[in-house]
């Protein structure tokens, strides 16, 4: 009976021409759609080709985006509500008290003096005027008060706007449905003129039914209520409609005033420019 030889089951180990004993190949089997198995030799030396992995961007910057539009939506909301009770505020506050500008009268404007000089060379001319008002305040409103700073005031031509007296007013302060009178107000000037000015005002003072006149006041008041206090806003007081007549010698001139009236317009000042 003859022997069988039966195969190793060792791999047989491949000798290298250095003499050096080489690695065994690496087999893997992968399996096809037809069920069948494929076998892949695979070099352990060689390097994998670099495949880049996309990154979606994105994703990264939605989680800040959502946030900051987030707090955009919420500062929005809160800026509308609160301009929404303001809103609100003002006009429940106008519907029970009803608040009125305060009213100022020109009582009284009595002309002590009112000279224009030239020199002889009229190289130059000089003025000089002294004045004397009556004023009055009124607050119409019960539970408004204002609180005045001192006035400047200014006397000048209605048509040229010749400025020909400057006066002030102390400060005060008028409660509700109070008045307030100031007797003996001076409002006075001596002052040199150009040659502009003086061909301006010379007409005016030579007409015969008067000059033309207008009293300018200019402070800042603050109004309360209760607890509530305002910051302060400026104004200005404008009365026109004066006629006013030069005195002769030392007598003095009373100016018509019977249809002068008084209004209140707010000065509101940006930078450099006051409305």
């Amino acid at each position: 009976m003859a022997d069988k030889v039966f195969p190793s089951s060792k791999p047989t180990a491949t000798v290298a021409p250095g003499g050096a004993a080489a690695p065994p190949p690496t087999t893997t089997t992968t399996t096809t759609n037809g069920g069948t198995t494929k076998s892949n030799l695979i070099n352990p030396t060689a390097r994998l080709p670099y495949r880049p992995q996309p990154h979606n961007r994105r994703r990264n910057y939605r989680p800040r985006r959502n946030y900051c539009c987030c707090c955009c939506f919420w500062i929005i909301l809160i800026i509308l509500v609160l301009t929404l009770l303001v809103a609100i505020t003002g006009t429940v506050l106008y519907v029970l008290y009803r608040p009125h500008r305060p009213s100022f009268t020109l009582a009284s404007l009595r002309i002590h003096r009112l000279k224009l000089k030239t020199a002889a060379d009229s190289s130059s001319s000089h003025l000089s005027t002294l004045f004397n008002l009556t004023l009055s305040s009124k607050n119409p409103n019960s539970h408004l008060s204002f609180s005045y700073d001192p006035f400047v005031i200014s006397c000048v031509t209605s048509n040229g706007d010749v400025l020909i007296g400057n006066g002030t007013l102390p400060a005060f302060v008028s409660d509700g449905k109070d008045e307030s009178t100031f007797r003996g107000v001076t409002v006075a000037s001596s002052s040199d003129l150009d040659a502009e000015t003086v061909n301006n005002l010379r007409p005016e003072l030579k007409k015969g039914n008067g000059v033309s006149l207008k009293v300018e006041m200019d402070t800042k008041v603050t109004a309360k209520m209760g607890g509530l206090k305002s910051k302060k806003v400026g104004i200005r007081v404008t009365c026109d409609g004066i006629k006013g007549v030069v005195p002769k010698g030392k007598s003095l001139a009373a100016a018509n005033v019977s249809g002068a009236k008084c209004k209140v317009d707010l000065r509101i000042k940006i930078w450099k420019w006051t409305f």
